[in-house]
């Protein structure tokens, strides 16, 4: 929060965010009408610029690592704000790769041949305005940048108050793509201020914002639910789990789970609770912990049995995303108990199950109903890239309009274009 008066720093913050709208809303009609061989230069440029800047980029994420140094902020928090050379290559990489995507607009969806001699196409277009809320995390902002040049919509974007160093450098360099390609740089724009008065405002901005994304925990999620009166994409947190089947190879599923739980402990695709079938528990838990020796292991009753200097799982473990070295265990009954189990404590975001058993897979899958459900493979797939998307805006949880990653393509929209000769309706 800033040192001027309440009152003031509202109002001041009010006509930020109203002229951030307005700016938004005029761009997003020229980006509209913008050919993809200007989107793609923008994006290309944009991505020269990342590289090019890449110590400035560093020297401002620097500055925000030090504002936090005294926070008390844990590791998972700190890895998500954190950049280096390598992860601003890797934006760099995702903004080339959204370039070298197929044009999502203007893409006919579905033809329909009236008997009147009516032809109706349906065409993808873009949604508009795109507020994206999200924590921590700088290179959000340009993944999501990037995708909204793509698939024509201007973006506003309110990334975590600990990141603002980095994010003014990032946005930057979003612009010099933008100014490069001719189109408007106010087509991607930052809400420059630490002042959390700023979301409420953009929740609310219904005359401007067409659609809102939240990516960040369940504090940032349920502010979102609760003030929203702009649509909005949910992206919820990641309490994801992994079931290893009675006909698992287990080699296969401690490497599986391995890499789910400890390639990156603090982002939404982890695996934060194996479950283990009961027939295979003894010979598959002893392997698992010595695979996850620098991860603390919280077990129900049965897996305790198992390893009794385990740490006693509780009601709480099950339903939490712990984003650090912790994994719950819970030892179950067959396939039916764990379809049940996961189906009560998944937040929708990502399941698997390792099994060689192809039907006990599908059933699993088919009956979770999760945005991601994986078969023989970690959760930390759950990712745009991953699925060829070049990045993501975030995994949406919910059911309605986009599902799962999130990229270009699921960020436009259609329209009906009806082709007559003539015709009056009787």
């Amino acid at each position: 929060m800033n040192d001027m008066s309440t009152d003031t720093a509202q109002m001041t913050v009010a006509t930020l965010v109203a002229d951030l709208g307005q700016r938004a809303k005029a761009a997003s009609r020229d980006l509209a009408m913008a050919t993809a061989e200007q989107r793609n230069l923008a994006l290309r440029e944009a991505a020269t610029a990342l590289r090019a800047r890449t110590a400035e980029i560093l020297a401002a994420n620097a500055k925000d690592l030090e504002s936090i140094k005294d926070s008390g902020k844990d590791d998972a928090f700190i890895d998500r704000l954190s950049l280096s050379e390598d992860r601003v290559a890797a934006m760099a990489d995702a903004v080339e790769a959204i370039a070298g995507q197929d044009d999502p607009l203007g893409r006919s969806l579905a033809t329909f041949n009236r008997p009147n001699g009516l032809k109706i196409d349906r065409v993808s277009v873009p949604i508009g305005v795109i507020a994206m809320i999200y924590e921590s995390r700088p290179n959000v902002g340009s993944d999501a940048g990037a995708l909204c040049i793509k698939s024509g919509n201007a973006v506003i974007l309110r990334g975590g108050s600990e990141s603002l160093q980095s994010s003014r450098v990032i946005v930057a360099c979003l612009a010099q793509g933008l100014r490069a390609a001719g189109l408007p740089e106010d087509a991607v724009q930052l809400v420059d201020t630490r002042d959390r008065e700023a979301v409420k405002l953009l929740l609310h901005s219904i005359e401007t914002v067409d659609l809102v994304i939240p990516r960040g925990g369940r504090g940032l999620v349920s502010l979102v639910q609760k003030e929203a009166r702009v649509p909005t994409l949910l992206h919820l947190d990641g309490n994801n789990h992994t079931y290893i089947h009675e006909s698992a190879d287990l080699e296969k599923a401690v490497g599986i789970v391995q890499n789910a739980k400890m390639r990156r402990t603090g982002i939404c695709g982890a695996t934060e609770c194996v479950v283990i079938d009961r027939k295979i528990a003894a010979e598959v838990l002893p392997t698992l912990a010595v695979a996850l020796e620098d991860c603390e292991l919280r077990g129900d009753a049965a897996a305790r049995e198992i390893l009794p200097d385990m740490v006693a799982a509780n009601d709480t473990d099950w339903n939490t995303e712990y984003l650090s070295n912790i994994i719950s265990v819970k030892i179950v009954n067959g396939l039916e108990e764990a379809i049940g189990f996961v189906q009560a404590h998944s937040s929708g975001h990502t399941d698997a199950v390792v099994a060689e058993d192809r039907d006990a897979a599908k059933r699993f899958m088919v009956a979770i109903d999760s945005a991601v459900v994986m078969h023989n493979a970690s959760t930390q797939f759950s990712d745009g890239g991953e699925f060829g998307m070049g990045a993501e805006i975030g995994i949406a949880t919910g059911k309605m309009h986009a599902r799962g990653p999130v990229g270009a393509e699921q960020l436009t929209s259609f329209k009906y274009f009806v082709f007559g000769d003539g015709q009056k309706r009787p």
